[in-house]
Formats: structure tokens, C-alpha cells, sequence
């Protein structure tokens, strides 16, 4: 039900009234708890179910972000409050009767920052096409995803598959159908989305789903533990819920910075997450994500796909690369099998391929799967995170929008990225043929986009006997 005060729209959920704004003709509802904040005795264990409320509940805020890492200024975005566990929703036509497509947006971020309300997750302009757009917060860095003792591993993803119950239980009352539901995201995001596929709890909370850039980037236990001990030893405690609920949630993740910034001196031990600096990832724990994606049998829609130069922003804001020898498959075949590379091109090859193409080529080999590769160049290239403004369509505000430097250019591809991501969710068809591993035809988005072959040929024989197990603890 809604009811229009002024620009002041009206909606009932299940926990009670809610009152949004208007924005560019879409209804926009902002920071709606879909469970309890996860704090004192719920420190650490998996998310309740929001409690009802009184009277009708103002929408117009984002909640606040949850406690993060200082990388990328993210940290400067923490407020008062502990409601980190809140949803979005953008609607152009709210109503239970309306049953548009629904689209529910998984942000990335490493697993270790990231939050809904940042503004190239603004959901206006694709709202204004047609769908629903839902984004949400989860917990990250310790809070959602290290290893502890008495603690359920995977809190974050745990959080992502209850924000699809709130949709599942929430979403006609916005106008959009339960029954349609399409998850996306890019890098951590669409390695949750990837995770998603293979979870028993998020079975039947999705109809399709589009993974952008997916790491490869998965932990065994016994990897996820050793790492959460030195979390914890920074503060002189144990990786457990008794001793780390003693510490103040937002101050928390400098463990998490003292550690990655010194993560190589683990090398030994944790092997390629400490060369390529990766302190969380998803963990194969057997139970709450029982296997890698890799593995996926469910039968879901997909559309899968990465930048051609992942690597190029890394390389440009951090020493987040690793050696050529660390991370191929077969080092000495990657040199003769591209041999008017140098050094410092084999080592960006590599490195997209270890941690986003060649995951995201595996992950269309498990089903019915729409492969696509942007190529469109912005200030770097078609480097990681350039797809986030073209598949939302704002291409002038948030940071991944300065690495545009042809608006006019970025429209156009923006338009056929949109198009294609609302077609799929509306009717499961975006507009190419899906991949094949004979033909392997595959979206190119550029200016003009077109379908061809895989353009990744080479390294996909490098790495098509590859298999991405979960990254172990090696002594």
C-alpha cells in the first residue's frame, strides 16, 4: 500500500509504515533496517530479523556504514549509530500491484570496506527504466568476514542472504515482484554473488544473477584462522567472540590496517593472499558457503564478465600486484606465450587474470551463462571498477566516475550496458547469445559494442586446467 503526502511517499512493510522522498519522478526509501543492529550480545552471530516499529519511520537517510577499514577515506564515512544493517530502494512505481523486476545491487570493496550509500550506487536512473533497485549494507572486514572462535563463519554473506529475505518478505509493497529478483555486483560483490549461487540459505531468494569482475579469492579455515590470529594478536587478544566483543567496533579494523600493511612478512605461511594482499575472503567452511562457485549446480541465469585491464587501477594506487612467479599457473609458458610483453606487463596480465578474468571465465563454464568483456577505455584503460558508473548510469558523481574522460563517449556504452542488465532481469535475455565453450561468442562493450569471440584466448589456455580450490594455509 502507499499513499503520496506531497513528494513525502507512503509505504507499509512488514515491520511497520516507512516515509520516503521523491527523486527525478522515482520513490526513494533510504536506511530501512532489515535486521537488528549487530552489536552488544548480537556482536559476532548471524542477523535477527529487524523488530517492528511505531508510527511511521522516516526513510530520507542512509543508515550509517559499518566499521571499516581506513582505506580509500572510507573510514571518514562512519556516523553515530549502529544501525549498519540497513536497505535501499529505488521504485518508479511503488504499489503492490505494479510486480516490476527487481534488481538488488551487492557492492564491492575487498571484503574489507564498502557501503550502500556512496553516490555511484544511486539507483535513479536505472530505477527510471523500469525495475526496482535495492542496495544494502553488510559487514565487512573482521566484523563480517574473519575467522572466530563461537562465531558463524561468513557473517557478511549471512547478512547478504537476510537483506534477500527482506526482499523476498518487502518488495511488493515497492512495486516490485518477488517472483523476479536479479542479484548483481562487482568484485567482492559479485564474489558474493558468485557465493550466493552455491549457499543452501539463499536457494530460491534469486531468479537470475550477474557477476562483474569476480575474485578468484576464496579461503580455507584454516587460512581464514591463522589470518584472524594476527588480527587479533595486533590487539593482544585471541581470534575469539569473548575477547574481541571487548573492543570497540569502530576501532576494531586498525587491526585489520596493522596487519595488511605488513601482510607480506606472512608470505611463507599464507602464500598468495599475502602476495597479493588480500586479508579477507569468503571461507569454504563446509556450512554456511559449503564450496567454491566454481562448483555451482543450481540452476540459475547468468551474466558474467570483467574489465580488459583489471590490474591497471591496482597499479596505479597501490603495491597491490604480485610476481609473475607467484600467481601463474605455469610462469615460464605465460613469458613465451606473450613474448613482446616486458616485465611490467606480464605482471599486470597476471595479475587480472589470477584475481578477476580468469574466476569470472570458470564461473560462465558452471551453467547458462552471458559472457562480456568491457573494453571501452576510460583514464586508465578498461581498468577494475570502470563498469560501476556505465551499469548505473552515473557517470559524474562518485569516485569511479573520474576515470572517465569522454561523457559523451560513456553515454552511449552506459545505454547498451543498462539496456542489456534490464532486459536480462526482466526476461532473462540481454540481447546475446550465451557463452559456449565451442564458439565462446561474448558481449564486447565498446563504442560500438559488439559480440565476438572471447578475446582473452591466450590467457584462457593458460589457465583452462587451472582449478581455483580455496587458498590454503601452507604451514
Amino acid at each position: 500500500m502507499i499513499r503520496a503526502v506531497s513528494d513525502r511517499p507512503e509505504v507499509r512493510v512488514v515491520a511497520g509504515k516507512l516515509r520516503g522522498t521523491r527523486e527525478s519522478g522515482v520513490a526513494v526509501f533510504r536506511g530501512i533496517p532489515f535486521a537488528e543492529p549487530p552489536v552488544g550480545e548480537l556482536r559476532f552471530g548471524p542477523p535477527e530479523k529487524a523488530k517492528p516499529w511505531d508510527g511511521v519511520r522516516e526513510a530520507a537517510e542512509f543508515g550509517a556504514p559499518p566499521p571499516q577499514a581506513g582505506a580509500f577515506g572510507m573510514d571518514a564515512l562512519a556516523e553515530a549509530g549502529d544501525d549498519w544493517l540497513t536497505v535501499n530502494v529505488w521504485s518508479p512505481e511503488p504499489g503492490p500491484d505494479a510486480r516490476l523486476p527487481v534488481m538488488v545491487w551487492i557492492q564491492g570493496g575487498a571484503y574489507g570496506i564498502g557501503t550502500s550509500g556512496l553516490p555511484e550506487y544511486d539507483g535513479v536512473r536505472l530505477a527510471s527504466d523500469g525495475v526496482v533497485v535495492v542496495t544494502f549494507n553488510y559487514r565487512v572486514g573482521i566484523e563480517g568476514f574473519a575467522q572466530l572462535e563461537g562465531a558463524p563463519a561468513n557473517r557478511g554473506l549471512l547478512d547478504q542472504v537476510a537483506a534477500l529475505e527482506w526482499v523476498r518478505d518487502n518488495i511488493r509493497a515497492f512495486g516490485g515482484d518477488p517472483d523476479r529478483v536479479t542479484v548483481f555486483g562487482q568484485s567482492a560483490g559479485g564474489g558474493s554473488v558468485a557465493s550466493l549461487l552455491v549457499m543452501p540459505r539463499a536457494e530460491g531468494l534469486f531468479r537470475r544473477a550477474i557477476a562483474q569482475s569476480v575474485p578468484g579469492t576464496f579461503f580455507a579455515p584454516e587460512l581464514a584462522a591463522d589470518i584472524a590470529g594476527a588480527f587479533a594478536g595486533e590487539l593482544g587478544l585471541r581470534p575469539t567472540v569473548d575477547d574481541l566483543s571487548t573492543v570497540d567496533p569502530k576501532t576494531l579494523p586498525s587491526a585489520g590496517d596493522a596487519v595488511t600493511a605488513k601482510i607480506k612478512q606472512w608470505a611463507g605461511s599464507w602464500g598468495q593472499a599475502a602476495h597479493r594482499s588480500i586479508p579477507f575472503a569468503p571461507v569454504v567452511d563446509g556450512d554456511v558457503l559449503p564450496t567454491t562457485p566454481w562448483r555451482k549446480t543450481r540452476d540459475v541465469e547468468i551474466i558474467a564478465g570483467h574489465t580488459r585491464d583489471e590490474q591497471r587501477l591496482f597499479s596505479v594506487i597501490e603495491d597491490g600486484s604480485a610476481e609473475l612467479e607467484f600467481l601463474a599457473p605455469d610462469p615460464r609458458r605465460y613469458r613465451e606465450s606473450f613474448p613482446g610483453a616486458g616485465p611490467e606487463e606480464l605482471r599486470e596480465l597476471v595479475n587480472s587474470d589470477w584475481l578477476f578474468r580468469m574466476p569470472t571465465l570458470h564461473l560462465a563454464n558452471t551453467g547458462r551463462t552471458y559472457l562480456y568483456e568491457l573494453t571501452w577505455s576510460g583514464l586508465l584503460g578498461a581498468c577494475h571498477g570502470l563498469d560501476v558508473p556505465l551499469v548505473f548510469g552515473n557517470l559524474r558523481s562518485g569516485q569511479p566516475a573520474m576515470l572517465i574522460e569522454d561523457v559523451a563517449a560513456a553515454e552511449a556504452v552506459s545505454a547498451d550496458m543498462r539496456a542489456a542488465w534490464i532486459a536480462f532481469a526482466t526476461h532473462g535475455d540481454p540481447g546475446w547469445p550465451a557463452y559456449e565453450p565451442e564458439k565462446r561468442l561474448t558481449r564486447i562493450f565498446d563504442t560500438p559494442s559488439t559480440i565476438a569471440t572471447y578475446p582473452e584466448e591466450t590467457s584462457r589456455l593458460l589457465w583452462q586446467d587451472h582449478s581455483f580450490e580455496p587458498l590454503p594455509l601452507l604451514y
